[in-house]
């Protein structure tokens, strides 16, 4: 279960993602979370740095789906505007919102990656279903929720028993 919690790759934040290399070995669609992902767990829009780095990763030619645990309004406010297909309520880490996002972009697993803030979530699901995945820091971990402070103290505890 615990090797299920451990990303493909770990890096700052989305920007650091070697999109070039990705593509070059045959990723071909990009699965992510949004709140402390994308942008700040508050922040309504996307910042003229995520414009531009969603502009880079259309021009090289990668899909993108959104897979969020929040709410519909939430999602759709900030997805909508950027012309990107979501799912709201996702239920991370459970196969159906990733086997859903995959089925829309017409992808297998081994063609997918999957970008998120969460090991408990993101990293699981992706994991489970053989996606490549990539965690990345919480832009805004002040702004996180009940649930996610208690998934991140689980997965300080994980990290803990991994390093045994």
């Amino acid at each position: 279960m615990l090797k299920k919690l451990i990303p493909r790759e770990q890096v700052n934040s989305i920007y650091e993602l070697e999109l070039d290399t990705l593509w070059k070995q045959g990723y071909r669609g990009i699965i992510t979370d949004l709140d402390n992902t994308l942008v700040g767990a508050k922040a309504p829009f996307a910042t003229p740095e995520l414009i531009e780095w969603l502009k880079v990763v259309g021009q090289i030619g990668f899909q993108v789906v959104i897979v969020s645990n929040n709410q519909r309004t939430r999602v759709t406010k900030f997805a909508e505007p950027l012309s990107l297909p979501f799912i709201y309520r996702a239920k991370k880490p459970t196969h159906a919102s990733f086997r859903k996002a995959l089925n829309m972009m017409r992808l297998e697993a081994g063609q997918t990656i999957v970008i998120g803030d969460q090991m408990l979530t993101d990293v699981l699901g992706g994991n489970r279903l053989g996606l490549y995945t990539v965690l990345v820091r919480p832009i805004s971990p002040t702004d996180e929720g009940f649930f996610t402070k208690v998934n991140r103290t689980l997965e300080k505890a994980a990290l803990k028993m991994m390093k045994r």
